[in-house]
């Protein structure tokens, strides 16, 4: 617990600050984790029985990394469709020795890691990116923060027991509370746009965060681990501790685009 403890204090900061900072230091956040959470990614699948794709996938997540800093973010569709595209080609010449299986795994590792994450660096290129890129830590924090709570003092039915037995209905419902209750904090403090408006982006963030959770958790329960990785002393690997952002983070950024 101490040593989860101490790497939370250490962690905070540093997510908050490269955030904050914005231009290359939250490039150098979206580079770092991402890649990161691709690495482990890719392990998992490994231990599914499919070949990962390490020099293909790293290169398309370059390129895509690459377009993003560079704000040339019209040719990263285009480049998803190739690497669609690769993806399906690979299969289709390399079967059977390239399962359907194999190919759909590492197509989609990282789709589900960096594209994802990257829109981090998407939300803090807007006018108000501080104060909605540190919102979505906040709100991702708090639902994950009582869920857990609220869970252990109250939980008595299980939310998905075959993959996370220890998730609770009153933990999620907790979740979902507390981070509407946190947006409303938000509106008070930032304003800018209807009431309605943060009571709604804090309920799908809440159902959003709880998915990505859930969703990891079925990854590591498929190959049997309880951990994605261990480069976070107390904390496991940069999934454990980043799936929940990585489904809320492109809501935020679509939000923030479309509705504002």
């Amino acid at each position: 617990m101490l040593t989860r403890t101490l790497s939370a204090l250490v962690l905070v900061p540093v997510l908050l600050g490269l955030t904050y900072l914005g231009g290359v230091y939250t490039a150098l956040l979206v580079t770092t984790v991402s890649l990161i959470a691709l690495k482990e990614a890719l392990a998992i699948g490994q231990k599914l029985g499919f070949k990962a794709w390490t020099i293909s996938s790293g290169i398309f997540s370059m390129l895509w990394l690459v377009l993003i800093f560079a704000g040339e973010i019209q040719w990263n569709f285009p480049l998803m469709i190739a690497w669609l595209l690769f993806a399906m080609g690979r299969a289709a010449l390399g079967y059977p020795k390239v399962s359907l299986g194999e190919a759909g795994y590492n197509c989609f590792a990282p789709i589900y890691t960096v594209v994802l994450f990257s829109h981090l660096y998407l939300i803090r290129g807007f006018s108000e990116g501080i104060a909605w890129g540190i919102l979505t830590f906040i709100l991702v924090w708090a639902t994950d923060t009582f869920a857990y709570l609220i869970g252990r003092v109250m939980g008595k039915h299980l939310l998905a027991p075959r993959v996370s037995p220890k998730k609770t209905i009153e933990g999620s419902v907790g979740g979902l509370v507390f981070c509407i209750l946190s947006g409303i904090l938000a509106w008070k403090m930032i304003g800018g746009a209807p009431l309605a408006g943060y009571i709604a982006l804090s309920g799908i963030v809440a159902v959003s965060a709880q998915i990505g959770d859930l969703f990891e958790s079925a990854l590591k329960r498929s190959v049997n681990i309880k951990d994605s990785g261990n480069v976070i002393p107390g904390h496991g690997g940069v999934l454990d501790r980043f799936d929940s952002l990585l489904f809320v983070i492109p809501i935020m950024y679509y939000w923030v685009l479309i509705v504002g």
